[in-house]
Parts: structure tokens; sequence; C-alpha cells
């Protein structure tokens, strides 16, 4: 192999770098990458004081400072679980939505999970907010996790139909975080869960966080 091959071939496994922090909504984007069989290194981020494990600045990454970024082998980053996730989708087309407009469909269900489910999880992370509303928060995913009940088909595993889709990585997450602060799961998402439980890409990603043996 001559020298020009041997960095081609090097680069092309040079890795993705996936900044995280266990058990937080970049969880999803793990999930996925592990899904789409990519190779990729973690990297962990303490989101208190926004720095690496080597002691790097994490906003020197992601100015934004929270999880996830995900950074290709050309030193660009992408941010947002809804950008990365359709990145995913988009080379991997088995962890897609189907149809003409399945695309666009996967972005909806994207965003809705993440501006009217993961954003209402604000007041039962901080430590300021009331108990008052703290309950009014849980009764608002309560409420939009029905809605995405009544709208998903009760014989289908996933949101999309039997085919795990880059959504349903984002949705396992928040629900999830809604078993861990008493908020009501549908029976539907509740069998979603455990299907995505069982799969080892997802046990896999939850050792890989400490979160699973």
């Amino acid at each position: 192999m001559n020298y020009v091959a041997l960095i081609l071939k090097q680069r092309s496994l040079i890795m993705l770098i996936l900044y995280y922090s266990p058990g937080a909504c970049s969880l999803a984007s793990h999930i996925a990458l592990h899904e789409a069989g990519e190779k990729f290194d973690l990297a962990k981020v303490d989101l208190k004081t926004h720095t690496l494990e080597d002691g790097r600045s994490f906003k020197d990454i992601n100015p934004k400072g929270y999880v996830p970024a995900l950074q290709f082998d050309n030193g660009d980053v992408l941010t947002e679980n809804v950008a990365i996730l359709t990145k995913i989708a988009d080379r991997h087309s088995t962890l897609a939505a189907p149809g003409e407009y399945g695309r666009y469909r996967l972005l909806e269900m994207l965003a809705f999970i993440s501006s009217e489910i993961h954003k209402s999880f604000k007041p039962l992370f901080s430590a300021s907010s009331t108990a008052e509303e703290k309950q009014a928060a849980k009764d608002a995913i309560a409420k939009r996790l029905e809605f995405l009940a009544k709208h998903k088909q009760t014989s289908d595993t996933y949101l999309f139909g039997d085919n795990m889709t880059v959504a349903d990585a984002y949705l396992f997450v928040m629900l999830l975080w809604a078993e861990k602060n008493g908020v009501k799961v549908p029976d539907t998402l509740r069998k979603l869960a455990e299907a995505m439980k069982a799969r080892p890409t997802v046990h896999l990603a939850l050792k890989h966080e400490g979160l699973a043996a």
C-alpha cells in the first residue's frame, strides 16, 4: 500500500465525536449513531462547569454550552438533536421515516418532541421551580404524550411502523425522563420504550453512559 492510499485509509477510519452528558438528551444521538453503525468516539461533558474530561472548555466546541454536539472528521460541528438526528437519518435511510413525505414527517415529529415535550421538562430539572410549577410541567408532558399515543397506530411498534427511526431514539429519552419524574406514560408508548430497551444498540448506549450494567 502506497503512502497516499494509507493516508486515505486512515482518514476513512477517523471517527465522529459525540459530545454528551450521561442521561441527557444527547442519549438520543448516541443511540442513533449506534443504530446507524457509525464509527464514533465519545467526549463526556460536565454541564455544570462546561468542561471536558481533559480540562478543555466545551464552549470552544459548542458556544451554546449544552449537548449534544457532533463533530465531523473535517472539524465541522453540528448541534441540536433535531439537526443531528436528521443528518444521521439522511446518511442512513433505514432510520428515516417511510413514504414520499417521510423526511418532512420525521422533521415534524422531531420538532414536536423537541419543542413540546423536551422543553416542557425544564421546570422538573430546576431547583428553583415550585411544587405547583413542577406539577403543571408533569401535566403538560402527560397531555402531549397522550396526544402522541392517540396519533400512533397501536399495532405498530414504533412511531412510524415496525421499523425504528431516529425519532424513536429521541422519544425514548423523553420516556425515560417521564418515568424518572413520575409522569404518566400511555400504554402504547410504554410498549415502545420496552421495545427500545430490548435493542442491543440501546443497551450499549446506556452502558457506555453508565446507565446500565
